[in-house]
């Protein structure tokens, strides 16, 4: 049988898809369009039902697999693994994408060392070899100094992580009703490893606080030393955001890498991105160019972080940073 297909791992949590499950539809349409070849999600979780599934379907997948199983609630990566791998071993698909996710950092190379099938992580673009349909995969590489491209022309399937946030999520689209096929996947019971057993979680707080924000306040190497972020903070503050950093920024330890955005850090899609002494260098760009609005503050006129701005405003930042504040709050924003 040979191997064909896209396929995408949705994930779930708490009985909700998550949103990066169609983040990667958006992305598996469009290397499915190329192939000409059928698009279909994978979801392993617990309590979701076919209707919730049914979104999958609307956002551009042509077939669900879904799994339901108390096993398979929480994430394990031995249950994940066995289920996916047998589900492979049927279908044979060519192309496997996740998202760089904790769970999908876990999953994709567990799969791929026992499927021997190659896998690039963490990528931020992904394109179809027109002579081969070989998958590439762009990545960061040399501590996000260039971007490599990858391909593995020999091993089936090929794989992939893609980083979060990297791109919209897939629109839901109405006419595709009844379009799609949704399969109740019948696993085997005895794919369930018990050796391992989920005691508890905990989130870092600080992990995912930049990459959730709706507003985010980041400076670079402009801002000349720490204690200038105490701008930055003021003005994060008033606007209920948070504070997020270039590279440079974070290599002068200026701020925690938690906060850094770029290649070699978080991939961010807030509805306001503010750059205040941020030159613009590619890796970072990579990294906040999706914002819904961009805002550029710097004294270079032909810095490249004006090349994505919606708004751009040349000058000193320590001239405009206080301006701002000192404007806001007269208007009662504290």
């Amino acid at each position: 049988m040979k191997y064909k297909g896209i396929w995408t791992i949705a994930e779930a949590e708490d009985g909700r898809i998550k949103e990066v499950s169609y983040e990667l539809l958006t992305r598996g349409k469009r290397l499915s369009k190329k192939l000409g070849c059928e698009l279909t999600s994978i979801l392993l979780s617990n309590n979701i039902s076919e209707e919730q599934a049914e979104e999958l379907i609307l956002r551009g997948a042509d077939k669900v697999y879904l799994a339901n199983a108390p096993e398979l609630e929480h994430f394990i990566v031995e249950n994940y693994s066995n289920v996916l791998i047998e589900l492979i071993k049927k279908y044979k698909p060519a192309i496997i994408l996740s998202a760089a996710t904790t769970s999908g950092r876990a999953l994709m190379p567990h799969v791929a060392i026992r499927m021997h099938a190659g896998l690039t992580a963490d990528c931020t673009e992904l394109d179809i070899e027109e002579d081969s349909n070989d998958l590439l995969q762009t990545r960061p590489a040399i501590g996000g100094n260039i971007l490599a491209t990858i391909k593995t022309p020999e091993h089936r399937p090929q794989m992939a992580t893609v980083r979060p946030r990297s791109t919209r999520p897939a629109q839901v689209d109405y006419s595709r009703q009844g379009k799609g096929e949704i399969i109740n996947y019948q696993y085997n019971q005895q794919l369930f490893d018990g050796r391992v057993e989920r005691i508890a979680f905990r989130n870092d707080a600080e992990e995912d606080n930049i990459q959730d924000a709706e507003i985010v306040v980041a400076g670079g190497k402009g801002l000349k030393k720490k204690e200038n972020f105490d701008l930055l903070n003021e003005l994060a503050g008033r606007l209920n955001g948070v504070i997020g950093a270039s590279r440079e920024a974070i290599d002068r330890d200026w701020l925690s890498y938690p906060h850094q955005i770029g290649l070699s850090g978080k991939t961010v899609t807030p509805k306001l991105y503010i750059a205040a002494g941020i030159s613009g260098a590619i890796q970072h760009l990579a990294g906040m160019k999706t914002a819904e609005t961009i805002i550029a503050i710097n004294q270079d006129p032909e810095a490249a972080i004006f090349k994505v701005a919606d708004f751009g405003i040349v000058g000193d930042l320590f001239e405009i940073i206080p301006e701002i504040n000192e404007l806001l709050e007269k208007e009662g924003v504290k």
